[in-house]
């Protein structure tokens, strides 16, 4: 008989079970917020029209583009707490804080779009800083790190997107 296989040692990485899954909880939720934003944003970039179309479709791709990397960058961390990723559309769902709206696929206003990806962008930046929040609570440098550069980011998308309607 061939010796079984030794399991994985348990997770030891300085951060109590509780506090991990705390930590994981609130990355999920930031994922779920997260990949609406990068949903909606694909979305307005199929289907923008208009005098802006050019402008705000190259600007919308370079938004979901690197949202699209950020998504497995937060889904690795959750793991790499010792717990499951949120990958489903019905996870997403009912985890995210960015409601639900027309996806204003016919003759939609681009103002219309560029108004829901700031009101989105600045719910991801809410969650972001709770779970920042968190993690700092629980000395989690890593997640502290990943949170910071997200914060970065969609407060700079929030910015770009609002001046537009300015």
């Amino acid at each position: 008989m061939a010796a079984a296989a030794p399991s994985a040692p348990g997770i030891d990485i300085g951060i109590k079970v509780g506090e991990r899954k705390k930590i994981a909880e609130g990355l999920s939720r930031f994922q779920a917020d997260a990949f609406t934003l990068y949903l909606k944003t694909h979305n307005f970039h199929w289907n923008v029209t208009g005098s802006m179309f050019n402008s705000l479709h190259t600007m919308f791709e370079t938004q979901y583009t690197e949202q699209w990397a950020a998504l497995d960058d937060v889904a690795e961390r959750i793991r790499a707490l010792g717990f499951n990723a949120p990958g489903s559309y019905r996870e997403f769902a009912a985890l995210t804080s960015i409601p639900e709206e027309a996806g204003l696929t016919d003759s939609a206003d681009w103002r219309e779009m560029v108004r829901q990806l700031v009101v989105a962008n600045e719910a991801v930046c809410r969650t972001a800083r709770q779970v920042l929040d968190v993690a700092d609570d629980a000395d989690d440098a890593p997640t502290e790190d990943l949170m910071t550069q997200r914060l970065q980011t969609h407060e700079k998308y929030a910015w770009m997107l609002r001046s537009l309607l300015q």
